[in-house]
């Protein structure tokens, strides 16, 4: 289920973003257009099922690993949740911006133009700081050591996530700052190691599973 579940916020969050999404992230004139754009509505309901899938992965995990990491595993869980907090304020801008294509008609479009820019600023965002940062803590510092500790998976794979969750989290902050432009070939290698970790991660549970002795130990430990 894990497995699964890590694999649907791949399906999801990908062409949410770089298709449906695309037109009004991609068009300053967008909110001009007439009538509510469907592709936005569909990236909106794309992006809902990657928050449950987000959540279920974290929910998914922590009966297994809360025996021997009771807190880190809790952590991951709010960290999940805090990056689907991030996604969630995105859908609303998204869909505002929508609403407004559909009912905004005869306004200044001066006006409009400027919320308009300032919606897809705060998706912008909520992405940079969602995905581009807390997932840099979660996913990757706290999982990866995780499972490096627990070897539920093989080690070599752990590493991707120790490397990548700092990677993601330094690239995130550059960012935030201005040291870097969001989007750059700078930032694009940075979320390597975290996008391999994630989907070889996803592949490894959904096919092999956790390792049978690395479990053992974890169920013994919590039957003791």
């Amino acid at each position: 289920m894990t497995g699964f579940l890590f694999l649907v916020t791949f399906a999801t969050s990908i062409p949410a973003l770089f298709w449906f999404y695309a037109p009004a992230l991609k068009d300053p004139a967008f909110i001009l257009g007439e009538g509510l754009d469907p592709r936005i509505s569909v990236g909106a309901l794309l992006e809902l099922v990657l928050i449950l899938a987000n959540v279920g992965t974290a929910l998914a995990l922590y009966p297994v690993l809360k025996a021997r990491f009771e807190v880190l595993s809790l952590g991951f869980v709010v960290a999940r949740l805090t990056e689907s907090g991030f996604i969630a304020v995105g859908i609303i801008a998204m869909m505002a911006l929508n609403t407004l294509r559909l009912h905004a008609s005869g306004a200044d479009d001066g006006v409009l133009l400027g919320i308009g820019q300032a919606l897809v600023a705060i998706h912008d965002w909520t992405f940079r700081i969602g995905p581009g940062v807390v997932v840099g803590i979660g996913n990757g510092l706290i999982l990866g050591y995780i499972m490096w500790r627990t070897r539920l998976v093989p080690r070599a794979m752990s590493i991707l996530g120790l490397i990548g969750g700092p990677c993601l989290l330094v690239a995130g902050i550059a960012v935030l700052f201005g040291w870097i432009e969001a989007g750059s070939a700078v930032q694009a290698i940075a979320t390597v190691p975290e996008f391999f970790w994630e989907l070889s991660l996803g592949i490894w549970l959904l096919v092999k599973g956790f390792s049978a002795s690395a479990l053992s130990e974890l169920e013994d430990r919590a039957a003791g």
